[in-house]
């Protein structure tokens, strides 16, 4: 059994306020919930929640480290990789979930370095500790401003690092019969899994992600991405009213074919307390975080169905090469000294490697009315979604 560094006592308090009101909802519903709406107030309650209650913590010292948080040179390289997507619709970004503020500090700072005109930098920020520690980095920067919600119209580049895979999932389960949907019920002091019959528009989703569900084994459990699914199809609506727009994803998961591998039959369901990564979603409601690994295929459905082209599907280590990330880790070893450049070239190679964030993260790039530069053309690889 893991053993887990026990939080304060205040946070405990938060904790046990937060399981409350979930037990409340589930008592108000007949004893049963969705996973997603389980997953969504843990996350997100206002007050309480991961995201909304001042418990993210990002860094080394906190939950996870995300890859702007590693190395400045991951936000520049980006920031190369948006320019020409930048230039064929407005001089504006709109960041989802910017974290500590750092990416976009990276990749202003890059901009003004190459002498690149961004006159807006929008960031949608759901967590309000996050959106302090966003306003104290980047207070010196006039571009930036921030959103409470998605605008009616975009134009520009969206960049979304580490953004979906926090969106709530529902859990299914095949059984003889067809597919259960796996809820949280509270029995005994504790959340347990209860399942129901999956709905109809459940099932619909299922076969929309799964187009072979009927050929998984019995006992097969997976996440359905719904609402990720919803925001991409949300997003092209606004992204379509436009002249011209893009948005870079940047996350873990895999193609379709992969994530529903009928040897992948428990999901990839997972949470991160103080850089422990476990399977109990249940743990300590509101102190950890919960994802799940992306279904690129049916986001690029989603994005091809309301309208977008997918402008280029392929891992972080490709992108960040095809990107320039080599040339300027380069030019940063002619500038900083060995102690520096060690450290650099220690988050590049956790960036890059196979065993690290270079496959298992990938990037996709939709657009409207966008041509694809050509680096991207060249380490496309959306024919495998």
């Amino acid at each position: 059994m893991m053993e887990f560094p026990l939080p304060p006592a205040e946070a405990l308090v938060f904790s046990d306020a937060l399981k409350k009101r979930v037990t409340d909802r589930i008592e108000s519903q007949n004893g049963w919930i969705s996973f997603a709406d389980y997953m969504a107030c843990v996350l997100y309650e206002p007050g309480l929640g991961y995201y909304s209650g001042g418990s993210a913590n990002l860094g080394e010292s906190g939950d996870f480290v995300t890859a702007p948080e590693m190395s400045p040179l991951y936000g520049h390289t980006l920031a190369d990789a948006v320019i020409p997507l930048m230039r064929q619709t407005e001089p504006k970004i709109l960041e989802l979930g910017a974290g500590t503020g750092r990416l976009a500090r990276d990749v202003l700072d890059r901009f003004s370095s190459s002498g690149v005109t961004c006159d807006c930098y929008e960031i949608l920020e759901v967590s309000p500790e996050l959106r302090q520690r966003q306003q104290a980095m980047l207070g010196k920067y006039r571009q930036i401003g921030w959103l409470d919600s998605l605008p009616e119209c975009f134009e520009g580049v969206l960049i979304a690092n580490e953004v979906l895979d926090a969106m709530p999932v529902q859990l299914v389960v095949r059984r003889k019969t067809g597919w259960y949907e796996l809820g949280v019920g509270y029995r005994e002091g504790r959340f347990v899994f209860d399942e129901r019959p999956a709905s109809s528009a459940l099932a619909d989703s299922i076969a929309f992600q799964i187009p072979d569900s009927g050929l998984l084994p019995e006992g097969y459990v997976t996440e359905i991405h719904t609402q990720a699914c919803a925001f991409i199809r949300s997003l092209a609506n606004r992204l379509a009213i436009g002249k011209a727009g893009a948005a870079i994803f940047v996350d873990y998961g895999f193609p379709g074919h992969e994530y529903y591998h009928p040897e992948r039959t428990a999901g990839t369901l997972m949470c991160h307390y103080r850089h422990r990564a476990h399977t109990d979603p249940f743990f300590l409601p509101g102190l950890q975080d919960i994802t799940a690994h992306l279904d690129f295929t049916s986001l690029a459905r989603a994005a091809a169905e309301e309208g977008l082209d997918v402008l280029c599907y392929t891992t972080q280590a490709n992108f960040l090469i095809g990107s320039g990330l080599i040339g300027l880790v380069q030019d940063f070893s002619e500038k900083r000294d060995d102690a520096q450049f060690l450290l650099q070239s220690q988050a590049v190679q956790k960036l890059l490697s196979p065993a690290e964030m270079g496959e298992v993260f990938k990037v996709l790039i939709l657009g409207h009315n966008i041509t694809p530069p050509a680096f991207m053309l060249e380490i496309d690889k959306s024919g495998r979604l």
